[in-house]
């Protein structure tokens, strides 16, 4: 079994996320007692979002190439960045190792297109809907990607950084939530990526008319299915 090195802190909720989803796998696919073989190195979030909010995210991709190094030294055969915004770093973080990075977006994708699905909305964090990053990387596998329009992104990233990252889950989040995806769906997305990792702990797959594309499980199962291959 390879090692796995998680990336996360980015919040700390969907870093647990990720370490129970890829040890839950190990075992399925293992049995017994086997349980993931990996590294963590979960980072300050506080630090990061100061960061973020800045736009200073040439100092945030420094910060996080300095924890993939520190991975890299402690074993890792290949990396897992536990976050969707954050990937608009990810080429700070592969420069600065020689094992390789397993991108989220790429996985989502994947599935998506296993799904026969070419249309999708994405949720996410405003810098995650808003830039290009993370829509041109789903867009280079050939997908259409819609995002909700500027209130309702507003909405979603609020619930996220004031709620979700602070471990507060509230069933009028969820409804809002789902009055998003349903106006999704109404414009046409065959599917929903949950582009933030936190939105997990908070949407359902009862909650939308569609499939919903949770990244963090879909990128955990494939690091377990690359560390057994």
């Amino acid at each position: 079994m390879k090692t796995i090195g998680l990336l996360g802190g980015m919040s700390w909720e969907s870093t647990a996320e990720y370490y129970r989803v890829l040890n839950e796998e190990v075992r399925e696919r293992l049995g017994g007692l086997h349980s993931a073989r990996c590294v963590v190195y979960s980072v300050d979030f506080a630090e990061v979002e100061r960061l973020q909010a800045a736009g200073r995210w040439a100092e945030a991709g420094d910060l996080l190439a300095a924890a993939a190094r520190a991975l890299e030294a402690a074993g890792a055969d290949f990396l897992v960045l536990c976050t969707n915004t954050m990937h608009k770093v990810a080429d700070a973080i592969t420069g600065a190792v020689s094992v390789p990075l397993l991108h989220l977006a790429d996985t989502t994708a994947d599935a998506v297109r296993a799904a026969g699905l070419h249309r999708v909305g994405l949720l996410g964090t405003a810098f995650t809907m808003e830039q290009s990053f993370y829509r041109d990387r789903l867009a280079s596998h050939g997908l259409t990607v819609d995002v909700p329009g500027p209130a309702d992104r507003a909405l979603v990233h609020r619930v996220i950084y004031q709620e979700l990252c602070l471990g507060v889950v509230t069933e009028e989040a969820r409804r809002e939530y789902r009055r998003v995806i349903a106006e999704l769906v109404a414009g046409g997305a065959q599917g929903v990526v949950l582009g933030c990792t936190e939105i997990e702990l908070l949407v359902r797959p009862e909650d939308s008319p569609v499939p919903l594309f949770a990244t963090a499980r879909l990128h955990a199962e494939a690091a377990v299915a690359r560390a057994l291959a």
